[in-house]
């Protein structure tokens, strides 16, 4: 009996597809994250970004909506995330 679980299949183009970004706090990672997400996805809706902190201000959580395109874009853009060793998780 197979146990794992198949992910679920998007189709593309998938809109208002979420990306949650969770890193250092700080400006800087921030600005970094946004033109990261701005480059896979240039017409992305800057108004429903939203930031969360943690309770103790370490960390920041930042979500975007973008238009999903395909795989290439959401590897791309996951792998340019993780390449900042202030990223701890991209979802």
């Amino acid at each position: 009996m197979n146990t794992q679980q198949e992910p679920p299949k998007i189709e593309f183009p998938c809109e208002d597809y979420p990306i949650k970004i969770m890193g250092d706090a700080g400006s800087h990672y921030y600005e970094f994250a946004i033109e990261v997400v701005e480059q896979y996805a240039p017409q992305f809706d800057r108004s429903k970004i939203s930031v969360r902190e943690s309770r103790n201000g370490t960390f920041q959580s930042i979500t975007v909506f973008i238009t999903a395109t395909g795989v290439e874009q959401l590897k791309g853009l996951h792998t340019s995330l993780r390449e900042n060793p202030k990223t701890k998780m991209v979802l």
